[in-house]
């Protein structure tokens, strides 16, 4: 399907011109990183902006880099550079695992992180992992440099905190000083491009401490903050999983929708948390499957 849309286009050099070009816009323009929801909104209608403003001329922003215990990651880098990054892989594991579970090699090669967030479908594989490693967004505006805790960037389906005249130009991700091991689980239809139907993901600490994220079961990625406090210092175990997927029902508000019926998706989300907690556990303990394994 060709883009039946008159728009002007420009691909700035650097950030300073990317600002002021978005501010001329008024909130008319949109900004290009990978394109893979973009192009496909351009096609079908859903956006109409008077100019698109691509940001692969900006080099600052496909920097990946682990400094100081936090991996930057540029609003230009994209899954496939996640899953080819030695230091993704062994360093940050949990989001080398969700990354391999995005679309297709195809997709990956165009679809980036940072475009991942800033689309914020409800289903997007990025956040659980990114909201585990209590992340922080990077914007740039007319008032300057702002960040934003992946906690706060979620506003509801398909919106996120960015400001029409500002651009989101890395991810700052820290590694817990704790020794940890993660796990993201996604279920989907079929192997290929589906958007998940759920997505679990898990990290466990030592000293018995948890963190666990849904997605594509709300409006918005989330934190399972209930969860989080029972398994707080205890040691796993069937019970008290059980008792932790029953409290699944309020943390979670799934809908029913060509992808999934809103009953299969909270029992469904039972299974996977049940899973990615035993195999986080045995990851830490340095036993359980390669990370990159199906657990579904």
């Amino acid at each position: 399907m060709p883009i039946a849309l008159e728009f002007d286009y420009h691909k700035p050099r650097d950030l300073k011109d990317a600002l002021r070009l978005l501010s001329s816009y008024k909130g008319r323009a949109r900004v290009l990183a990978g394109g893979t929801d973009l192009v496909l909104w351009l096609k079908e209608g859903i956006v109409s902006p008077e100019a698109v403003i691509d940001l692969k001329g900006v080099a600052e922003l496909s920097k990946l880099e682990f400094k100081d215990g936090v991996l930057a990651v540029g609003a230009l880098v994209t899954f496939t550079e996640l899953i080819e990054s030695q230091t993704v892989r062994s360093t940050f594991p949990l989001l080398w695992e969700s990354a391999k579970t995005v679309a297709s090699p195809g997709i990956r090669n165009r679809a980036t992180l940072m475009g991942n967030i800033v689309s914020a479908v409800p289903s997007l594989d990025g956040g659980p992992p990114l909201l585990l490693h209590e992340a922080r967004v990077v914007v740039h505006g007319p008032g300057g440099r702002r960040t934003v805790p992946m906690r706060g960037w979620f506003a509801g389906p398909k919106k996120c905190s960015l400001l029409e005249d500002e651009v989101a130009t890395e991810l700052l991700v820290p590694l817990p000083e704790k020794k940890h091991a993660g796990c993201y689980v996604k279920l989907g239809r079929y192997a290929g491009e589906d958007l998940a139907q759920v997505g679990v993901g898990v990290m466990a600490l030592e000293s018995r401490q948890y963190r666990v994220a849904f997605c594509a079961v709300g409006p918005v990625p989330t934190r399972a903050e209930s969860i989080e406090a029972l398994l707080k210092g205890k040691e796993l175990s069937d019970r008290l999983i059980a008792k932790a997927k029953a409290l699944i029902p309020d943390e979670i508000s799934p809908i029913t929708d060509i992808r999934a019926s809103k009953e299969y998706r909270s029992r469904m989300a039972g299974v996977m948390l049940d899973r990615a907690l035993k195999t986080a556990v045995s990851r830490l303990e340095g036993k359980g499957p390669a990370y990159g394994t199906s657990q579904v």
